[in-house]
C-alpha cells in the first residue's frame, strides 16, 4: 500500500464500503447512465444515507467532520468505478460547490440549504466558468447590480457541470463593475426556477456521458441580497481557496481511474490469447504496464501528501498544482495505452476501457488545464520546502 504512512484501518474500512456500493449501484449501470447523459438522484440520496455527502463538512454543520485524507481515500475509492461521469457528478457537489456554502454560508443559509445537500435531495452545482473566464476568473463579466433587496443577475455560465437538474448554484458574478480584475466578484445562491434563471442548452460532451453539463443563462434574474454568499466582492478569495480541493479532487479520480484501467488490462492480457500465446507473454506488454504501475503508486503517493500537507494547515499551492499537471497526464497515459492492449474490443462501447478513455481526457483540461497549472508551479520553483 503506497499510501500507508497517511491511512488508518478506519479508511481501509471506508474503501471497501465504497466499493460494495460501486459493484452494487454503478458498475451494473454505467452504460446506460451514459446514454441518458444523467445519474438517477435516487442513487445520491443513497449516497447522503450512508452520510458520504457531508465527509468533510463540520459535524457542527451535520456532516462527519473528516479531514482532506480521508476525503481522499473516499475520492479515490469513488473512482475505481469505470464511470468518470458519475464520480464528478458526486463530486462537484461534495467538494466543488458544497463548500462554498459550508465556508461563506450564514447560520441561516446553511439551515436552508445544507440539510438537503447533505441528504441528496438537492444537488449542487458552481458556476464560475465562461465562455471567455476559465482559471482566469478575474475575468468574468456575468454581472450582478444591487436593486434594494436584491440583484439582478444578468449574464451566461458555461460548461456548468450538474448545471441541467441542480437545484441550488453558487454563480460567481461581478457585484462591483468599477473594480479591477479579481476584485468586485460575489457568489449568490441561485435557486432552480427562479425567474431569470434558464438553462440555454444541455451541452454534449466526449466524455462524462453520465454527468449533466449546461450553459447556464441569467437575464434579469433576481437574486436576494439574503443569497450572497460571505461579503460583497470577496467571491474571488473564496473561488482561489476552493481550487485547492477541486485540484485535489480531480487528482484522485485520476488515479483511481489509473488503478481501475491497469486492473482491468490485467486481467484481459492474462486472458486474450494471440499467436498461440497470451498477451501477458509478450514481454514489452508486462513491461510497459509494469512502468505504468509504477508511476501510478508514485502519483498516488503524492495525492495523499498533499491532502496531509493542506491537512496540516500549510500552503500547497505548489504541491498541489504540480499534483494535477502529473496526474492529468498520467491518467491518459495509462488509459490510451490500456485501451491500445485491449485490441479492437477496446475501442467498442461495451468495453469499461473505452468510457475510461473518454472520461479521463477531461482531467488534464478541467479545473485548471496542465499548462495552467505547470505556469502555478514555475512562479514558485525555488521557493524553500
Amino acid at each position: 500500500m503506497t499510501d500507508i504512512v497517511y491511512t488508518t484501518p478506519e479508511h481501509a474500512e471506508l474503501r471497501r464500503q465504497v466499493a460494495r456500493f460501486v459493484e452494487r449501484e454503478v458498475e451494473p449501470n454505467a452504460l446506460a447512465w451514459d446514454e441518458a447523459g444523467f445519474v438517477p438522484r435516487e442513487v445520491l440520496r443513497r449516497m447522503g444515507a450512508l452520510g458520504w455527502l457531508g465527509l468533510t463538512v463540520p459535524a457542527a454543520d451535520g456532516g462527519a467532520g473528516a479531514d482532506r485524507v480521508t476525503n481522499v481515500v473516499f475520492q479515490e475509492a469513488l473512482a475505481r468505478c469505470t464511470s468518470g461521469g458519475f464520480v464528478v457528478t458526486v463530486l462537484v457537489h461534495t467538494d466543488m460547490a458544497g463548500p462554498h456554502l459550508v465556508h461563506a454560508g450564514s447560520d441561516a443559509q446553511k439551515r436552508r440549504w445544507l440539510p438537503r445537500m447533505l441528504s441528496g435531495e438537492l444537488i449542487s452545482a458552481i458556476a464560475v466558468t465562461e465562455a471567455d473566464a476559465g482559471s482566469d476568473v478575474a475575468s468574468i463579466r456575468t454581472r450582478a447590480v444591487r436593486d434594494g433587496d436584491h440583484y439582478v443577475l444578468d449574464g451566461a455560465k458555461m460548461f456548468i457541470t450538474n448545471g441541467v437538474h441542480a437545484g441550488l448554484v453558487f454563480v460567481a458574478a461581478r457585484t462591483d463593475p468599477h473594480a479591477k480584475g479579481s476584485r468586485g466578484i460575489s457568489i449568490l445562491a441561485v435557486e432552480r426556477g427562479t425567474p431569470g434563471f434558464r438553462v440555454g442548452r444541455a451541452l454534449k460532451k466526449q466524455g462524462w456521458l453520465a454527468s449533466d453539463t449546461a450553459e447556464l443563462v441569467f437575464e434579469n434574474c433576481r437574486v436576494p441580497v439574503a443569497n450572497r454568499l460571505g461579503e460583497e466582492n470577496a467571491g474571488f478569495y473564496a473561488i482561489m481557496r476552493n481550487f485547492q480541493t477541486e485540484r485535489i479532487a480531480l487528482a484522485a479520480m485520476a488515479v483511481g481511474h489509473c488503478q481501475t484501467a491497469l486492473d482491468l488490462t490485467l486481467r484481459y492480457v492474462h486472458a486474450r490469447k494471440a499467436f498461440g500465446a497470451a498477451l501477458w507473454d509478450k514481454q514489452v506488454i508486462r513491461q510497459r504496464l509494469a512502468m505504468l504501475a509504477a508511476k501510478t503508486a508514485a502519483a498516488r503517493t503524492f495525492l495523499y501528501h498533499c491532502a496531509w500537507l493542506m491537512d496540516q494547515g500549510r500552503d500547497a499551492v505548489r504541491e498541489v498544482s504540480m499534483l494535477k499537471a502529473l496526474t492529468g497526464e498520467l491518467v491518459n497515459e495509462v488509459v490510451y495505452t490500456c485501451q491500445q492492449f485491449h485490441g479492437g474490443f477496446g475501442y467498442m462501447r461495451e468495453a469499461a476501457i473505452e468510457r475510461l478513455v473518454r472520461d479521463a481526457r477531461i482531467l488534464a483540461i478541467g479545473g485548471g488545464a496542465t499548462e495552467v497549472m505547470l505556469e502555478e508551479v514555475a512562479k514558485r520553483l525555488g521557493e524553500a520546502d
